[in-house]
C-alpha cells in the first residue's frame, strides 16, 4: 500500500467498510466469512480467501474492528462488503490498495 496524496482516504475508506459491517441488513448482500484459527495472525490470508487479494487486508481490518495489523484477528464471523460495493466504497473514499490501480500516490482511475 503507498502513501496517499489524500491522507485521510484510508481512513474514510476504513470507516465506510467498519459501518458496512455493523449495519448490513439481512437482505443485503454481502460476503459472510467464518474466521479459521490459521488467520489469525495472518490478515492477508483472509483478504485472499475473501477477496483473491491479499492488498486488502485494511477492509478485513475494518471489518473485525482491529486499530493495527499486530492484533491478533479472533475467530469470529465478519460481514464484509462484496467486491463492487468494496469498490464503490474505495471511489467514495478516494482509496486504493492495488499498486497496479495507484500512480504518483493517487488512484488512477480517479479523474485528474
Amino acid at each position: 500500500m503507498s502513501v496517499d496524496q489524500n491522507s485521510q482516504a484510508a481512513r474514510v475508506f476504513y470507516r465506510l467498510v467498519s459501518d458496512f459491517s455493523q449495519s448490513v441488513k439481512p437482505w443485503e448482500q454481502a460476503i459472510y466469512h467464518d474466521v479459521a484459527p490459521d488467520e489469525r495472525w495472518d490478515i492477508t490470508l483472509t483478504a485472499r480467501k475473501v477477496y483473491d487479494d491479499a492488498g486488502e487486508f485494511l477492509a478485513i481490518m475494518a471489518a473485525a474492528g482491529m486499530d493495527s495489523v499486530d492484533q491478533p484477528l479472533n475467530q469470529q464471523r465478519l460481514v464484509l462488503p462484496t467486491a463492487d460495493r468494496l469498490r464503490m466504497f474505495k471511489r467514495r473514499a478516494g482509496f486504493e490498495s492495488r499498486a497496479s490501480n495507484r500512480k504518483n500516490g493517487r488512484p488512477t482511475w480517479r479523474a485528474s
